[in-house]
């Protein structure tokens, strides 16, 4: 779940740094938000409402011991965003909302487990979709794996911004801006904000045990966004597609972990 724009590379001192022990916590919390999102991704054509995909989210992490972290979150009243088409973030599933044929859905889903979240979003396809969708959906996948090439000790968090962003803009992308990629721990949304787009060499230095989560959020169309009146689903200004990626990670010795995957032996 995305994070409000705010101060960006304000607050630092409130950075965590995790113990080995949270850490594995974590790596728990990553592997039942990403078994959600399989059973999700299985469930995903034409026909099937937002509402019963929130209810496979949470079957599957309520069955593995874990909470959703976004259920009642600041008012929030489900247990996954389900964006589709031009909402960018924050969809809120609806029995009222039925998938068509053509569609794109941005599936963000947190799991917190015993304390610890893991978040993490996918953009997928619903039936036959157009090609200029699909690329969307790939370029932003591509541009969080661009951005991960900077997250090493050492460098600055910017760094891993400004890839982001260049990398969405050679195809003409717009990178939103309003919303940005943020810390995970104890907390769904701890310091540092992530943004997804800046100069390199600003922000914190990046050190051993930082947990991030990092999204694109990248428009077909232009980098500007709107809030509906539910106070939470956001849509592109001029209503051209979105697509989303994000996984937590773990900066380690020599570079990173992503905590959100799927554990081997499941």
């Amino acid at each position: 779940m995305s994070r409000g724009l705010g101060d960006v590379y304000k607050r630092q001192e409130m950075i965590t740094y995790k113990s080995e022990r949270e850490i594995a916590l974590m790596k728990e919390a990553g592997h039942i938000a990403m078994l959600a999102h399989e059973e999700i991704r299985k469930a995903i054509k034409p026909g099937v409402s937002t509402k019963e995909l929130d209810k496979i989210a949470y079957d599957v992490i309520t069955s593995h011991g874990a909470i959703p972290s976004f259920l009642n979150y600041n008012g929030y009243p489900a247990s996954i965003c389900a964006s589709i088409n031009e909402v960018v973030i924050h969809g809120i599933p609806s029995s009222k909302q039925i998938l068509k044929d053509g569609d794109i859905i941005s599936i963000d889903i947190g799991a917190n487990y015993k304390g610890y979240h893991g978040d993490c979003a996918r953009t997928w396809p619903c039936g036959n979709v157009k090609s200029d969708r699909l690329k969307l959906i790939e370029v932003t996948e591509q541009s969080f794996f661009e951005g991960l090439k900077y997250a090493h000790p050492g460098n600055r968090l910017s760094d891993i911004s400004h890839a982001i962003e260049m990398y969405a803009k050679k195809f003409n992308y717009g990178v939103v801006r309003d919303f940005t990629g943020h810390g995970v721990g104890s907390k769904l949304h701890e310091d540092p904000a992530v943004p997804n787009y800046g100069k390199e060499g600003m922000g914190p230095v990046l050190r051993k045990g930082m947990t991030l989560a990092i999204e694109p959020m990248i428009n077909m169309g232009t980098y500007k966004v709107k809030i509906l009146a539910d106070g939470w689903t956001t849509i592109t200004s001029d209503h051209s597609p979105s697509a989303h990626y994000e996984n937590s990670i773990v900066i380690t010795d020599n570079g990173y972990e992503i905590l959100t995957k799927i554990k081997e032996n499941d």
